[in-house]
């Protein structure tokens, strides 16, 4: 059987209780992890979870938005 392949906007936080992970594209999915190894592995397995439970259209509805992501370096006087 021949899955299919999205590409999926993952954002993934650090503090001092571990790793949270979560979708913008697929609002609620989100999960926590102590080390980043076992947060990847949790944020795949709950986007899989979540992809199960959408209609064709519902997953091209929430995939076809861009997340555009950036890091700037912003020097406060």
């Amino acid at each position: 059987m021949i899955k299919d392949s999205y590409q999926i906007s993952v954002v993934i936080e650090k503090d001092e209780y571990g790793y949270y992970a979560y979708c913008p594209q697929l609002e609620g999915c989100q999960t926590q992890g102590d080390s980043l190894e076992e947060i990847k592995t949790n944020i795949h397995e709950a986007i899989e979870l979540y992809l199960s439970t959408l209609s064709d259209d519902e997953k091209k509805e929430r995939l076809s938005q861009e997340i555009l992501t950036m890091t700037m370096e912003v020097k406060v006087a």
